[in-house]
């Protein structure tokens, strides 16, 4: 769908090395996301590379705060705001916010 829209074959094989390295889930969420930019008329990369990287779904980002980082944020070592306490080591505690 993207030799319609600019992308040229030479980057083909290399598009396919990197295209399998993303799991099924991934291509299907890649796949879904160009395509409706694509009949939405929005704008998506030419490089088929980078037009992958771009639409790929993001990671969700831990964020961890030591024991006092998060008393001294919040006053208290109550878990609130989504943040939960663990004690992954065994030996200090920390706050964990997915």
């Amino acid at each position: 769908m993207l030799y319609e829209h600019g992308a040229c074959a030479k980057k083909e094989e290399g598009t396919r090395r990197f295209w399998d390295t993303l799991t099924t889930d991934e291509q299907t969420h890649v796949f879904t996301t160009i395509s409706t930019k694509l009949e939405e008329g929005k704008f998506v990369q030419f490089d088929p590379i980078r037009a992958i990287k771009e639409n790929r779904p993001r990671k969700p980002r831990t964020q961890i705060l030591s024991y006092n980082e998060y008393y001294a944020r919040y006053g208290t070592t109550l878990e609130q705001d989504g943040w939960k306490m663990a004690n992954p080591t065994g030996q200090k505690v920390i706050y964990v916010k997915k």
